[in-house]
């Protein structure tokens, strides 16, 4: 029998059945997101747990694995310097290039290159004989004016004379004393010229102007030198001594300036190009007498003996000027002191724990500073500083940890009260 029709509710073409359960579904999404921000709330607190661990555990490593060992040093009381570091050039006292002041052929050259001539010894010898003939010319000349004058002399003795006696004009006697004038000018103009001609021989043999090294021969016997040319002869420097000059800045003029005021002679050290290798030492002569308004430094120029011709001209040198020295400074190594941004501190050790000190550091040279802050006698910590901090205990590296020595053991390594075997 089918089913009753009439029990069953009516689906017409403008009823529609609601969705399926909407608020199970609007819970479960609720419910995912939840659980989604409780997973990255767990992890971000595994992390920041992480890293207070580590941070702990870096704490702890640092005091729980015991004293740290370390090595130190002592600051002890001395003298340091002031030192101003600056680049300098080797530069002679004296360098000349020769030329030719007359015109002729090269006869002879008399220098080997490189060679050190003294001042006054012959480099180049140039024919001199046409300036010879011209001087043996202008003698002549110089010996007939001479002998005019001469002449001229007497006749104006005599006419004195006769004007005494009333025998001539007086017009007479002074026309004959101006001829003396002019025979007088005539001598001085030839002996002038004869000068001028002996200077032209003596140029025809070049000698060497002062003491230096002269450089490549740079002509041969043979080359025709004209006096307006351009062709350098020779080239002399002198390099014993020799002189360095360099810049200070102008911020260190005052101190060094007050130093020469007191007559004080200031050291110069000349090192290579690398800083490394000390050439010589030498003295400060003087500063220049203006700065450069472009780089705000002024120069300076230091004197050297070089005796040994280390300097060389021209050589690029580093330099080291000792403005002055301090006395009974208290000197640490600077590689004790630590640094907390602009701050500078040391660890003083004092029954065998480490106690964080401020200092005040001045003078560095090399690897010496002198400090305020500490006193000479006391002990420093001079490595494992990543393991130090203040208060920490220590272990100094070849001693026990009570810092005596260890009495227990005689020097032979037998124990006290052992038997000999």
């Amino acid at each position: 029998m089918p089913p009753d029709q009439n029990n069953s509710p009516a689906i017409g073409p403008d009823h529609q059945l609601p969705p399926p359960h909407p608020p199970r579904r609007k819970a479960v999404r609720v419910i995912a997101w939840i659980v989604l921000l409780l997973i990255f709330a767990a992890g971000f607190y595994l992390v920041l747990r992480q890293h207070d661990d580590s941070a702990k555990n870096a704490k702890a490593a640092r005091g729980a694995g015991g004293p740290a060992t370390i090595t130190t040093e002592t600051a002890r009381k001395g003298d340091i310097g002031r030192y101003l570091d600056a680049i300098g050039t080797v530069t002679p006292v004296y360098t000349v290039s020769i030329t030719s002041q007359v015109n002729g052929v090269v006869t002879v050259v008399h220098f080997r290159e490189g060679q050190i001539v003294r001042k006054g010894d012959p480099l180049i010898d140039i024919d001199a004989r046409p300036y010879q003939a011209t001087l043996l010319q202008a003698q002549g000349t110089l010996e007939r004016d001479e002998n005019v004058l001469a002449q001229a002399q007497m006749d104006a003795e005599r006419y004195r004379d006769a004007w005494a006696r009333k025998a001539i004009p007086k017009q007479t006697l002074d026309d004959q004393e101006k001829v003396v004038l002019q025979e007088q000018g005539t001598v001085k103009l030839d002996q002038g010229v004869v000068q001028y001609d002996e200077i032209q021989v003596e140029y025809c043999h070049i000698t060497a102007p002062f003491t230096g090294r002269v450089g490549l021969r740079l002509v041969d016997p043979g080359n025709v030198v004209q006096t307006n040319g351009t062709l350098v002869l020779a080239v002399i420097a002198q390099i014993q001594p020799i002189t360095i000059i360099f810049t200070i800045s102008e911020d260190n003029l005052g101190q060094v300036q007050d130093r020469l005021r007191q007559n004080a002679q200031l050291t110069v050290d000349a090192f290579d190009r690398a800083a490394l290798k000390k050439i010589t030492t030498g003295t400060l002569l003087t500063i220049d007498n203006q700065i450069d308004t472009t780089t705000g430094t002024v120069k300076a120029r230091a004197s050297f003996d070089n005796k040994d011709a280390a300097l060389f001209p021209n050589e690029f040198v580093n330099v080291r000027l000792l403005v002055d020295t301090l006395h009974d400074a208290t000197l640490i190594p600077s590689s004790a002191i630590q640094h907390n941004g602009q701050a500078a501190f040391v660890y003083v050790i004092q029954d065998n724990t480490a106690h964080m000190r401020s200092i005040q550091t001045g003078v560095t040279d090399g690897g010496t500073t002198q400090v305020t802050g500490v006193a000479p006698g006391d002990v420093l910590a001079n490595s494992s500083f990543d393991k130090l901090q203040d208060n920490s205990k220590i272990v100094v590296a070849g001693k026990p940890a009570d810092g005596k020595p260890d009495s227990a053991k005689p020097a032979n390594g037998k124990t006290k009260g052992s038997a000999a075997p």
